[in-house]
């Protein structure tokens, strides 16, 4: 039981880190897919 209550609060440290990873991700893709299309508007 004391096993438990000592690794409780891993679970909401581990999903607060994946929510600032999967938005990292997502802001990167956004950033790399957004200056990608500019490249290709201006050179393409």
């Amino acid at each position: 039981m004391s096993d438990q209550d000592e690794y409780a609060g891993f679970g909401d440290r581990r999903a607060t880190r994946m929510k600032i990873v999967a938005w990292t991700v997502i802001g990167a893709l956004v950033i790399v897919g957004g200056g990608a299309t500019v490249l290709a508007l201006l050179f393409g």
